[in-house]
């Protein structure tokens, strides 16, 4: 029954994290991929980056690390980048990405840091 309830509770957040993805791509800017978001992150111009669950460890240390210096939030996704793709409603994988312009879109505030 607990492990019903944490199952519900997982997928309604990815839900809702889908759903304001899918605002950030109507009505923010953003970058897909790892090379684009390293430089956006090193710029200095990313709110937020996105990591898929399977993304190669060292890549994923990496911009961690990068976001660490620069004092960006970093969110785990819990689905693959396949998942992650979909979400952005592209039809390819996507494991990185980060939002420097979040639009209509209240996903910075309401990501945990």
């Amino acid at each position: 029954m607990v492990a019903n309830s944490a199952a519900k509770k997982q997928k309604k957040s990815a839900e809702s994290i889908n759903s304001r993805l899918a605002l950030v791509m109507k009505s923010g800017k953003y970058v897909l991929g790892y090379k684009q978001t390293l430089k956006t992150i090193r710029s200095g111009k990313a709110k937020l980056v996105i990591i898929s669950n399977n993304c190669a460890p060292l890549r994923k240390s990496e911009i961690e690390y990068y976001a660490m210096l620069s004092k960006t939030g970093v969110h785990p996704y819990v689905g693959s980048n396949i998942d992650l793709g979909t979400g952005c409603g592209k039809y390819f994988r996507v494991s990185v990405m980060a939002i420097t312009d979040p639009g209509d879109s209240d996903i910075i505030r309401t990501m945990p840091q």
